[in-house]
């Protein structure tokens, strides 16, 4: 199960994930650090601290990439995003972009040196299911794309206020 699926359509998800991190630099690029840490509502997270998250994230799926190639049927770990969401304050908007396209990037390098069976290596998340390691990277996909539209919701409501 892809609880992000529906963002990703027809999508090539590696495309998406490929291209997310020179997007979210041009979104970042454009407003300032004030407008980046500012909340759209008390319940919701201003871009710095999605940039933070999905820092984690990036962090988070290449683990499981990495468990996944390397271990049989390897059962993931979930988390609990909001706990790990608490030391947020502590990043600067630019810290957290640095990390997640470096990390990105290092994903980004391993996914496209994989053989196509690679791909269909099972998995299981507590939560989700057996998926395999192509629901890994849909999902990576669908999660940018989720978050993309959150960022570039409030980057456009910061520009015009």
């Amino acid at each position: 199960m892809n609880p992000y699926a529906s963002y990703l359509g027809d999508k090539n998800p590696g495309e998406v994930i490929a291209q997310t991190p020179a997007t979210l630099k041009t979104i970042v690029a454009s407003i300032s650090d004030e407008q980046a840490s500012r909340k759209p509502a008390p319940d919701k997270w201003s871009i710095r601290e999605i940039l933070c998250h999905l820092a984690d994230c990036e962090v988070v799926f290449a683990f499981r990439i990495r468990q996944t190639l390397a271990e049989p049927h390897h059962v993931v770990q979930p988390f609990d995003q909001d706990l790990w969401a608490q030391p947020y304050s502590a990043y600067t908007t630019q810290a957290a972009l640095a990390v997640f396209t470096a990390v990105r990037e290092w994903n980004i390098g391993l996914i496209r040196s994989l053989s196509p069976e690679a791909f269909d290596k099972p998995m299981t998340h507590p939560e989700r299911g057996t998926m395999t390691l192509q629901t890994v990277i849909d999902t990576m996909g669908g999660h940018d794309l989720n978050h993309l539209q959150q960022v570039e919701g409030i980057a456009a409501r910061a520009a015009s206020a």
